[in-house]
């Protein structure tokens, strides 16, 4: 009887030991975890502070005075722009054929030989 009752108290110690093991494993992965969340936190609003900046940069009227500051370039006038009954006509562009078909002086000596019945490429002509 004490036997097993020192049996049942090692396994006890052993139970314990294994149980305080997984609730300590179990603390560091929830640290790790609100780690992880600030920093997603902390990404989410860097990121949302970067769209504001950038639509207070892209902004058209800021993008004007940024050209009109630091591009020197003269308004545009409507004399600058002429009718479309104005323009020059397009030319008429002719692409004269080759003076020799490369695939038609292939075939030529094909059609030229009389055909061999039943001869195939792995077969040289006259061999049957």
């Amino acid at each position: 009887m004490r036997l097993l009752n020192i049996l049942v108290i090692g396994a006890l110690i052993l139970a314990a030991s294994f149980v305080y093991k997984i609730k300590f494993d179990s603390t560091l992965q929830a640290e790790r975890v609100g780690k992880v969340a600030s920093e997603l936190r902390r990404e989410r609003n860097a990121i949302a502070s970067l769209r504001a900046e950038w639509s207070r940069l892209d902004t058209p009227g800021r993008v004007q005075g940024l050209a009109e500051r630091h591009l020197k370039m003269r308004p545009i006038v409507s004399s600058q722009f002429d009718t479309l009954d104005r323009l020059p006509e397009r030319p008429v562009v002719t692409v004269q054929p080759p003076i020799q078909d490369p695939i038609g002086a292939m075939l030529a000596p094909m059609v030229a030989a009389p055909a061999l019945p039943d001869t195939t490429g792995s077969i040289a002509p006259g061999v049957r």
